[in-house]
């Protein structure tokens, strides 16, 4: 079990409260997802519950975090220093007594060889680290995004893992499949009124049922908050009705007519005592609903023909490190065509990514935008948002982009500080807008929604979905597959085809 009692966890540069007097028991079975907004604390709430040495050069913590047990934490990247450790060091022969997980998390083959755990492709590297904790037999499991770079057949393993491991629990995910399948408790951290308040919502339930009362919580609130002020407006305009005219027969009445005056007073006096209730009332008044809703940029209505050829790429082979990954590869893409690649992990779907951007490259009559798997390939780090943008465009598209950064969430602070302090989902907000500013007509994209919450990826799917050029994925988010028009998976022997969209 897990116990956190009045644990408050406050950034250091700017003073925002991540949390506030965050109370939560994780019971011995339970599997509860930490889920929010990009930049919003969720790698450092984990962190803080696991070691808050971790989070000590950049936020102040106060609280207590209590365990019956030994907690196992699975970071979002790997140490570096594992890069030149082999499988076999690694793992020695602590696997024996647990070979079933072996066998469906890596292989036996794999952990008992030579190779270093720095030539394990992304996914490769989970699965080892993961199996690796779970050797050690852990009482607290913390997971942060441990379905990164899984394929899909592992990632149905880790499923089945979570839905049966008879331990507690608690991950950060945004896989919102995974969350559907196997969350039973929802702990949802905001960042609201422009990041100067947090709220941390604990629902025990599953995270379906949470966005549903969640959603009817919020419109009851709305109505009933709106409801108010429209019978206040009602209210206040019968008043003024009635105090314009006993206003007015104030005015009018006659010097000689005492009676009638102190009869008038009086009305008056009511009158006001009514406005002074109304007004009282109206500081009782349920407040909107406080949200913090998921904005991303939209693509602008450009794109290509739906007929013109926009990539016709071919390839004897595809090699990384030294190793065939794949013979015989071709893909054609035509404008307006959203393509998905599925593989298993290392079997050379980024490397593919990177031969078809340097073929769009050559071409000088498409505008094509990249968001690779590593953001830094692409960013700046040492740069802030605004500094990397302005390399490339102009003041007004400066002025457009941090108005739209707004929108995203981002704080003045995030937009002016370096790249390498934001958070992945932040990164990769960032490269989704200068696609946006770009006006790219084929993006190309490794993993778009991985670094997105649960909230914003259904945004993401949508704004890609409506785009009118042409799209090239690499994706395990089943929910982003089932969008895209055409499917195939990278085998060693080239593309298969999964499945087509039948013709308009």
């Amino acid at each position: 079990m897990l116990e956190i009692k009045n644990l408050s966890i406050t950034l250091s540069a700017d003073g925002r409260k991540l949390v506030d007097g965050f109370d939560f028991t994780l019971g011995r079975t339970e599997r509860a997802c930490i889920i929010g907004e990009e930049g919003n604390g969720k790698s450092t709430l984990l962190k803080c519950i696991y070691d808050r040495a971790l989070v000590s050069d950049y936020c102040d913590v106060t609280g207590a975090v209590r365990t019956d047990g030994r907690m196992a934490y699975l970071a979002q990247t790997h140490d570096p220093s594992l890069d030149d450790v082999t499988l076999a060091d690694m793992f020695d022969a602590d696997y024996y007594s647990h070979i079933d997980w072996v066998e469906k998390l890596c292989s036996l083959e794999l952990i008992t060889s030579e190779r270093k755990f720095g030539t394990l492709s992304g996914g490769e590297k989970v699965r080892a680290r993961l199996l690796r904790l779970l050797i050690d037999e852990p009482d607290v499991l913390l997971l942060d995004e441990p379905t990164n770079d899984l394929d899909i057949p592992t990632l149905e393993v880790l499923e089945n893992f979570l839905r049966s491991v008879r331990l507690p629990v608690l991950f950060i995910s945004h896989d919102e499949t995974l969350i559907e399948n196997v969350a039973d408790t929802i702990v949802h951290m905001e960042q609201l009124i422009r990041k100067t308040e947090c709220r941390v919502t604990v629902a025990r339930c599953g995270y379906a049922e949470y966005i549903e009362r969640r959603a009817l919580a919020f419109d009851k609130q709305q109505k009933l908050a709106q409801k108010q002020r429209d019978d206040y407006d009602k209210q206040m305009e019968k008043w003024r009705r009635v105090y314009n005219r006993v206003d007015h027969e104030q005015e009018t009445i006659s010097r000689a007519d005492p009676a009638g005056a102190r009869l008038l007073k009086k009305k008056m006096h009511a009158v006001q005592s009514m406005k002074r209730r109304f007004e009282r009332e109206k500081d009782e008044f349920l407040d909107f609903p406080n949200t913090e809703d998921a904005i991303i940029a939209r693509f602008e209505a450009i794109g290509v023909p739906r007929g013109k050829t926009v990539l016709d790429f071919k390839a004897d082979k595809l090699e990384a490190g030294g190793n065939v990954l794949a013979q015989n590869v071709a893909l054609t893409v035509r404008g307006g065509e959203k393509i998905c690649i599925t593989g298993a992990n290392g079997a050379g779907k980024s490397t593919l990514l990177d031969a078809i951007v340097c073929a769009l490259e050559k071409r000088r009559d498409v505008v094509h935008a990249y968001m690779p798997q590593d953001y830094l390939r692409a960013l700046d780090a040492e740069k802030t948002p605004v500094e990397y943008l302005a390399e490339n465009y102009t003041k007004e598209q400066i002025t457009k982009a941090r108005t739209l950064m707004g929108s995203m969430r981002f704080t003045h602070t995030e937009m002016t500080q370096p790249i390498n302090r934001l958070s992945g989902g932040q990164r990769a907000k960032i490269l989704f807008l200068e696609m946006v500013l770009r006006r790219a007509e084929v993006l190309v994209l490794d993993e778009p929604t991985r670094n997105f919450s649960p909230l914003s990826a259904p945004v993401v799917r949508e704004s890609i979905r409506d785009f009118r050029g042409a799209v090239i994925a690499v994706s395990h988010d089943r929910k982003f597959i089932a969008d895209c028009d055409t499917v195939y998976e990278l085998t060693q022997n080239g593309l298969k085809l999964v499945r087509r969209a039948a013709a308009d």
